[in-house]
């Protein structure tokens, strides 16, 4: 295992612009890669912008799905490298999971790190999980797994098949309406770094196989814990199943139910039911 300790952010532009230049005759496993960064320290404009896209409140303490924000860059570095054997421009987000141990402050110095595992067969193509650490004071306080689907390509001989599902119980209940407007991806990708061209515009999603720019499902999973603000602990787990990509602009519905130990919650087309999001939220034990 190599680990490698940068010194700066990565650029997500240029990282997604060399991604893209790079695209073409990758394969190979996953690289036996570590990327890090020490001492980060929460920026507080992009702070109070994602909470306002999002539509968290502003507190003494980072928003669950934050961590994710700092690490990504870092995660995207190691798709960006020629070693990465799926091309990152249209990997699709299709399940993500959080385990929050505690909650962070918005002023601690954290020291990240990230790597990739489990390459896994898909029936559409094959998935890779994005793994990310968030330490303060050398002590574990956040972990994240991010499952991408890369469509129509081949994992290697005798890997496992890819876990993508998330089970809820019934959810009929519906809390919240929201207009998804056709900038909502523009939006998020200013304040999260997350430029993939699926997000950005109908012409550029066109190209992947899209009809119309979907939005971010990391935007979408924080904005249905935002509705939940107040009503979960400091130390959570939070697992999410990214279903058929919600397609800007939309109306949908957010759906929950108070179950033991937590919540569980769906976000749903307003007009057609079609699921764009199932998740679970655990008080860890």
């Amino acid at each position: 295992m190599v680990r490698t300790v940068l010194s700066e952010t990565p650029a997500l532009p240029a990282l997604f612009a060399r991604a893209t230049l790079s695209a073409r005759g990758r394969g190979g496993d996953l690289p036996d890669t570590r990327l890090a960064r020490e001492g980060v320290v929460a920026d507080p404009a992009q702070l109070a912008g994602y909470a306002r896209v999002c539509r968290f409140p502003l507190g003494d303490t980072l928003p669950v799905t934050f961590p994710h924000l700092l690490a990504f860059p870092l995660q995207v570095a190691l798709m960006a490298d020629r070693a990465f054997p799926l091309a990152l421009p249209g990997l699709v987000h299709v399940r993500n999971r959080i385990e929050a141990v505690r909650s962070i402050g918005v002023g601690e110095a954290l020291d990240l790190e990230v790597w990739a595992e489990r390459f896994a067969r898909h029936r559409g193509g094959a998935t890779v999980d994005l793994r990310a650490s968030v330490s303060a004071g050398g002590e574990e306080v956040w972990r994240g797994r991010s499952t991408y689907l890369a469509r129509g390509a081949q994992a290697p001989e005798g890997a496992p098949d890819a876990d993508v599902d998330v089970e809820v119980g019934v959810l009929d209940r519906i809390a919240a309406q929201w207009q998804v407007h056709d900038d909502a991806g523009r939006r998020y990708a200013k304040v999260s770094g997350d430029v993939n061209p699926i997000h950005l515009s109908g012409l550029t999603a066109k190209a992947f196989g899209f009809k119309r720019a979907i939005a971010h499902g990391m935007w979408v999973k924080a904005r249905a814990l935002a509705a939940l603000s107040g009503r979960l602990p400091d130390a959570v787990d939070v697992d999410v199943a990214f279903r058929k990509p919600l397609l800007l602009p939309s109306t949908v519905l957010l759906a929950t139910e108070q179950v033991e130990g937590g919540w569980d919650l769906a976000v749903r087309n307003a007009s057609a039911g079609t699921e764009h999001l199932l998740g679970t939220v655990r008080a860890r034990r």
